[in-house]
């Protein structure tokens, strides 16, 4: 018997005139030819084990350490040792999804946990266990806003991280859901437009701070929107909660946003972990599931699984969704993260990367080679245009050993700045940029 379902010839044609395509290969067509690999593999059939460690460190020592100032989604923050050390125990490395709770009190107990800080965070009333990442938890909140109000058509504000519009528009693609850009007005979001087209919306998300890094003012968002009987919907990035309003003080019916921030590494993309937190009167359109307490027949303090609206505990039709697996693990680093930095601890690191993005913001400008963009308050990433050529810059960083900003268009460049970039670092960036001709 196969290891593994082969598709016959026949399975493949069929496939391929479904999605029409002539050749399998027509399916990598998007991969530019210089990147695609025209030898074979030459994986050897077994190594020694001494022998192995020292291939793996080689092909470990192509990989570059760079110094970063990009973020836009993903960021370059201070993982504590000990949330490694604790996740990479075998009972939580090793472990799967806690369906019986007799068995998996540690477990239930971390998530019950993880659940009890995001709201703590958000202001929120409940929170899930954990989603795969903020674009996708963001996209859920959409389905719940539709279930909750029946209304096809949905506002997010341009300002959303285009990744994460594009994971919205593709989940409402499928669901024949409409997805209305908010434009935007000097960096923040058109709240006119909000104004005069929320009358038949599902609802309104937005991002704090948004794509350019900016801090919104949403008072008054949640006022209009549930004025039209929608549902306001806030991403706010992990570290940042520690330092604005949260979406409950703004008046949001539900939160999400991504926590990578919060002890996950860069990780070349991931796994990251997103988080949704809402209101009691939403709790039942929830997706995955929701980890409680209570007390056993001797009395004994016990963590069961609460709320359960996956298709495999329910019925398929009436399931939320069926996003929820076991991200636990991830939950658990942030988990560990919160506890080792505290209250005071997670304000400290987060105001030192607003401090070191308003440094660097300040010092590039004063090197005349960079206009101001946006007016606007900014909390670990902003936008300048630059007066030279920037692609040539990106290449001259790269061999300093520097990942740079992002390029988003019209010579416009995002930075981030994170507590771990110290002012040695900052100053060499700017002095790169002085010399840069």
């Amino acid at each position: 018997m196969h290891k593994y379902l082969p598709h016959t010839p026949k399975d493949i044609k069929e496939m391929l005139k479904v999605i029409g395509a002539g050749t399998v290969d027509e399916l990598f067509d998007v991969v530019p030819q210089n990147l695609r690999l025209k030898k074979d593999y030459q994986i050897p059939s077994a190594y020694s084990d001494d022998r192995l460690t020292n291939h793996m460190k080689a092909l470990a020592s192509q990989n570059k350490e760079l110094i970063i100032f990009r973020g836009a989604g993903s960021y370059d923050h201070y993982t504590p040792s000990i949330v490694k050390s604790l996740i990479s125990r075998q009972e939580f490395l090793t472990s799967y999804t806690p369906y019986q709770p007799e068995v998996a009190q540690g477990t239930l107990q971390y998530i019950f946990e993880y659940q009890s800080m995001i709201c703590e965070l958000t202001g929120m009333e409940v929170s899930n266990a954990s989603m795969y990442d903020g674009s996708t938890s963001t996209a859920e909140a959409m389905f719940m806003a539709y279930a909750q109000t029946g209304k096809t058509d949905i506002l997010v504000s341009g300002t959303v991280n285009p990744r994460i519009i594009e994971v919205i528009k593709t989940y409402a693609y499928y669901r024949k859901m409409n997805v209305v850009i908010v434009p935007e007005k000097n960096g923040v979001t058109d709240f006119d437009f909000v104004k005069q087209n929320a009358s038949d919306k599902m609802g309104l998300i937005v991002q704090n701070p948004n794509y350019y890094g900016i801090i919104e003012d949403y008072e008054g968002y949640a006022d209009v929107i549930h004025e039209n009987n929608g549902i306001f919907i806030m991403n706010v990035e992990g570290q940042a909660l520690a330092l604005l309003k949260t979406p409950a003080e703004l008046g949001a019916d539900i939160a999400v946003g991504e926590l990578q921030s919060l002890g996950i590494p860069l990780s070349f993309g991931g796994a990251y972990i997103g988080y949704l937190a809402t209101t009691n009167k939403l709790v039942r359109k929830m997706p995955g599931r929701i980890c409680g307490i209570t007390n056993d027949v001797d009395g004994k303090r016990g963590f069961v699984l609460t709320l359960q609206a996956r298709e495999q505990h329910i019925r398929r039709a009436k399931a939320n969704s069926n996003i929820c697996s076991n991200q636990s693990l991830n939950a658990l680093a942030v988990t560990v993260y919160l506890a080792a930095m505290g209250k005071e601890g997670l304000i400290k690191v987060a105001n030192e990367s607003l401090k070191g993005a308003h440094y660097l913001y300040n010092q590039l400008l004063k090197t005349k080679k960079f206009e101001q963009v946006y007016d606007q308050p900014f909390y670990k990433e902003f936008v300048l245009k630059a007066n030279f050529d920037v692609k040539k810059f990106e290449k001259e960083l790269l061999k300093k050993g520097i990942l740079g900003p992002l390029h988003i268009g019209d010579q416009k460049l995002l930075f981030a700045v994170t507590e771990r970039r110290t002012i040695e670092e900052i100053e060499q960036l700017v002095e790169m940029v002085v010399n840069f001709k």
